[in-house]
């Protein structure tokens, strides 16, 4: 007999990364699918309609569905009503085709978390996929809270801390995600501005509907204004059908303006009309469209400087910081440093499915003493490397102490200086060896454990020199300029660099 979704996954199914459902009825694109998701550490399983998948998620804890939008039977956007009208807990990702991009915006106001385009690559679908998660996680915490019966060391904001800053964020934030109003979120380069914005987000009266991001500093200043207000055919070169922009994709819910201060000037003066008349037009049209949205931003830098260097408009900063909210650093928030190291502990045991780590007491000294330039990112990567790369003992402070910069390196300009002992290029090197090792030499593995695509694993592969079809890796096999941690180019980005966490 056939066997359904329901044989392959019982109830509150799940791995270290979560569960995901495809479903198309094409069986090549489901399969191909449901190929890069395994290979990236998740559960997958597939079915062919929404009819099969309707029951299948009534009785299945999944996580997210990914979803064609032309279907037999009950097509993509009716599938979506369905999912929403049973308040089933999962977030939706549909995928269509160019043509159909009308209807994917309209399934976003349903309560679709977002949509690819056809065609897509692994990257693209492997970082919605972690977004999409990051959103169900924030909806629904999957770690549960501390045994140490501390009542505010985590909450329902998916944020660990019980420092008087934190209190007061956190109080901040239920008072302010009511509202329609516009919000700043200034605070230093990991401290966890995109997960506060998250959580105002799900606290808010517009929830069900979708919350764009927009990384404000990998945006060309050609293409700029075509991503935020879209453009129309022909509206210049190259513009060859019709873009949606993200703030018709935001329609219904928020939009975030990620590190806003790196937008060039005029297309600040285009935002401030954004903002005051509450309408934008798509590049290449006359025509007016409504944004109905609520706009949040981010920055890390000094926005007093950035005014009074002649960088960023004082009326758009005016208009955005109806409500700012500071987040304070790490080293301002005292105990939560050794909250957070235990939290990250639990975490990293689960991606890397071994028994749970521990801290001496003098590494937990060390990190109470330490300033924490990089803030939360930089102890979250420093707890994943030293689990990564600890032999089953008490993690002490001789271990973590060389991946530290400096006390003269962190100064109060946050000057980001590796101490001696190695750079940092040379340390992720270290890391990503030491997890191949742990895992046999299994990509998929090893990249979910580093919190990282399998893309981009391979990708720093070959930027260290390794075959890029290689099956087995192993120390001995590995490039010489690996196993001695000789400079070589690298991707650049810090292992377990994916998720903000406050």
């Amino acid at each position: 007999m056939k066997r359904t979704v329901r044989d392959n996954l019982k109830p509150g199914l799940a791995t270290s990364r979560g569960s995901v459902l495809v479903v198309d009825d094409h069986a090549a694109v489901r399969e191909s699918v449901i190929d890069v998701l395994r290979q990236a550490g998740y559960a997958v399983e597939g079915l062919a309609s929404a009819v099969e998948a309707l029951p299948a998620l009534e009785t299945c804890n999944m996580d997210v569905v990914i979803t064609d939008l032309q279907m037999p039977g009950i097509d993509g956007l009716e599938f979506i009503r369905e999912i929403a009208k049973r308040r089933l807990p999962v977030q939706v990702i549909m995928i269509t085709a160019h043509a159909t991009i009308a209807s994917a915006v309209e399934a976003m106001r349903f309560g679709a978390f977002d949509y690819l385009e056809k065609p897509f690559d692994v990257n693209q679908l492997e970082q919605l996929v972690a977004r999409a998660m990051e959103r169900r996680r924030l909806c629904e915490p999957e770690v549960a809270k501390p045994a140490s019966g501390e009542s505010q060391a985590f909450d329902d904001l998916g944020m660990v801390g019980n420092s008087r800053a934190m209190l007061q964020l956190r109080e901040r934030i239920r008072q302010v995600a009511p509202t329609d109003e516009t919000v700043l979120i200034c605070g230093e380069s990991g401290t966890g501005k995109e997960l506060v914005a998250r959580a105002m987000h799900a606290l808010s009266r517009r929830a069900a509907g979708p919350l764009v991001s927009l990384n404000c500093p990998a945006l060309s200043p050609q293409l700029a204004e075509s991503e935020l207000f879209g453009h129309r055919r022909g509206a210049f070169t190259g513009a060859d059908a019709d873009r949606t922009g993200r703030f018709e994709l935001a329609s219904g819910g928020a939009i975030l303006l990620d590190e806003i201060t790196e937008i060039e000037l005029p297309l600040q003066a285009k935002l401030l009309r954004v903002l005051q008349e509450r309408t934008f037009e798509p590049v290449g049209s006359s025509e007016p469209r409504t944004a109905d949205v609520r706009v949040m931003a981010s920055t890390n830098r000094d926005l007093a400087v950035e005014i009074a260097a002649g960088r960023f408009r004082e009326d758009l900063y005016y208009r955005l910081a109806v409500v700012p909210l500071e987040l304070p650093p790490l080293r301002a928030r005292g105990a939560d440093v050794q909250l957070l190291a235990e939290y990250f502990l639990e975490r990293a045991a689960m991606r890397l499915n071994r028994k749970r780590m521990e801290l001496a007491d003098d590494a937990c000294e060390l990190l109470a003493a330490y300033r924490w330039p990089g803030n939360v990112r930089e102890l979250e990567n420093l707890i994943t490397r030293a689990c990564v790369l600890n032999q089953g003992t008490a993690i002490a402070a001789a271990e973590i102490r060389p991946w530290l910069q400096q006390p003269e390196a962190v100064g109060e300009s946050q000057a980001a200086k590796p101490a001696s002992g190695g750079s940092l290029d040379a340390m992720e090197r270290q890391t990503i060896v030491a997890t191949l090792e742990r895992f046999g030499g299994n990509r998929g593995k090893a990249a979910a454990a580093l919190g990282i695509g399998v893309r981009t694993l391979s990708g720093k592969l070959r930027a260290y020199g390794y075959a890029p079809r290689t099956k087995e890796f192993s120390a001995a096999t590995a490039p010489e300029a690996v196993r001695q941690n000789l400079p070589i180019a690298s991707a650049g980005i810090a292992v377990g660099e994916v998720r903000r966490t406050a």
